[in-house]
């Protein structure tokens, strides 16, 4: 997704920065883009104040990141140390986002956060990545009043056709997507333009904080 994102600010004209673990996916981003681009961790305080020494001022901060690769586990068997990338991508790496991006913001800038619909309609073994997703909102609702006028808000993707769905359903992927597209009102699944698009609508939209956007095709009606 935030590749997605990335390619359709481009094609506005936006100057973008993509920052991310993955040097190979950020030198391919770079060549495709021609976007700068900066390795760092979303978990790793002192990477995030590294970044934005990089970067200088800013209009805009969106976080895609999502590690949930050890997230999804029953209750009754929960291995906490093993979903910790988990909370470090989705909770208290925006949360380090908004502490040492703040100050870079312009003063009309904002912060985007992406949640995800597991904190609306949650399935077995997703407590956690519930957990996570619904903390965003609140999250987004209280650096809404304490950072304003910078503004923050929350995407919420249904579901969209990404890599993550292997860490999700593995090789069951296809057909776990399938099926959810007959169900939808909007008749298929999400594609990353979808979420890209909505996440431009809250950066353009300079009256809109501390809200969630849902992206979901009316995942939370079915």
């Amino acid at each position: 997704m935030g590749r997605g994102l990335a390619a359709e600010l481009v094609a506005q004209g936006s100057e973008v920065t993509v920052a991310g673990r993955s040097t190979g996916k950020l030198d391919a981003v770079r060549r495709e883009l021609g976007v700068r681009t900066v390795a760092m961790d979303i978990g790793v305080e002192e990477d995030i104040e590294r970044l934005f020494a990089t970067t200088g001022k800013v209009s805009h901060i969106v976080t895609t990141a999502a590690d949930i690769s050890g997230a999804y586990q029953p209750i009754s068997e929960y291995d906490v140390n093993a979903a910790r990338s988990a909370v470090d991508s989705k909770l208290l790496g925006p949360l380090l986002l908004a502490k040492h991006g703040a100050p870079a913001l312009e003063p009309a800038g904002s912060i985007v956060f992406t949640s995800g619909i597991a904190a609306y309609r949650p399935g077995p073994r997703a407590s956690l990545v519930a957990a996570l997703n619904g903390a965003l909102a609140s999250l987004a609702s209280a650096l809404a009043v304490e950072l304003a006028p910078v503004r923050v808000n929350v995407v919420s993707p249904g579901w969209v056709d990404t890599p993550i769905w292997q860490d999700v359903a593995g090789d069951a992927a296809a057909d776990t997507l399938a099926a959810m597209a007959v169900r939808l009102p909007a008749g298929r699944i999400g594609r990353t333009k979808d979420i890209a698009d909505a996440i431009i609508a809250l950066l353009r939209n300079g009256f809109i904080t501390g809200t969630v956007l849902h992206a979901d095709g009316g995942h939370r009606l079915v």
